[in-house]
């Protein structure tokens, strides 16, 4: 089996002392290819640096809402400048966050519409992030969505089966993390999986966030990495009764095609 984590954020300083290391563990556990989150513009360089020339990595280009204060006509010239380099696969990580407000709402927004320009204009697909904010989220999205040739992945979804079938419908993708092995909050999404076609359904850890709590033995560690994502396969493959090996063939040739991987 093969696997691709499609949101790994491997330029946090929780990876600085031993990157190499989370690299070599993940790719013993099969986790052969990982997409590095960009979150920021300076983020964003050092994850396409990170990437640059590497077999098995790749990496995003964009601005977090939290983030979204920091956002200027310069921010966009340097994401499209970064758009460019052939390790950079999508747009993002971008969206709008309204549970905690680290940007007010009107900075979200604009910069969200800058970033769904971005992609348009270059032709990426986005990587997105949205919560308690769908609303006003999809509404923008659904908007934008004649332009965006390339597509978009609702990164970390982790709703109910309502606002799976809306994204489903309107064409995204939706990227699955570890919140679906927490029995505490993970009610809704364990029912929308369900929801989901093979063709339209990608993993990732989140990574250092959202350890699975299926692991076994538990971690003595709160910090996750790409070598956990087999994990949250075996979970998302008993949710939809289906083998690990079939989750792992779909997954792979899915995301692959979505980010245009060689």
């Amino acid at each position: 089996m093969q696997w691709i984590d499609i949101g790994a954020n491997l330029v946090s300083r929780q990876f600085s002392d031993d990157l190499d290391d989370v690299l070599e563990r993940a790719s013993a556990a099969a986790v052969d290819r990982m997409i590095v989150t960009g979150t920021d513009g300076p983020g964003s360089a050092a994850a396409a640096d990170l990437c640059a020339g590497a077999k098995a990595l790749w990496s995003t280009a964009g601005v977090h809402p939290h983030h979204a204060s920091d956002f200027t006509e310069a921010t966009r010239e340097e994401l499209a400048a970064l758009s460019a380099r052939a390790e950079v696969v999508a747009i993002g990580e971008c969206g709008l966050d309204f549970n905690r407000n680290y940007s007010p709402r009107d900075a979200q927004i604009r910069a969200f519409e800058e970033q769904l320009e971005l992609a348009a204009d270059e032709g990426l697909p986005l990587f997105l992030h949205q919560r308690d904010a769908h609303d006003t989220f999809f509404a923008m999205l659904r908007a934008a969505w004649p332009g965006l040739s390339a597509g978009a992945v609702v990164h970390c979804f982790t709703e109910g089966p309502k606002e799976a079938v809306e994204y489903l419908e309107l064409g995204c993708h939706l990227g699955i993390t570890g919140w679906v092995a927490d029995e505490r909050r993970g009610a809704a999404l364990r029912e929308a999986v369900l929801e989901i076609p093979a063709d339209r359904l990608m993993l990732e850890t989140d990574a250092p966030y959202l350890m699975p709590r299926n692991i076994e033995p538990k971690p003595e560690t709160r910090r996750n990495e790409p070598k956990n994502l087999p994990w949250i396969a075996r979970e998302l493959a008993a949710l939809r009764a289906e083998s690990v090996e079939e989750l792992s063939g779909s997954a792979w040739d899915v995301t692959n095609a979505f980010f245009r991987l060689p």
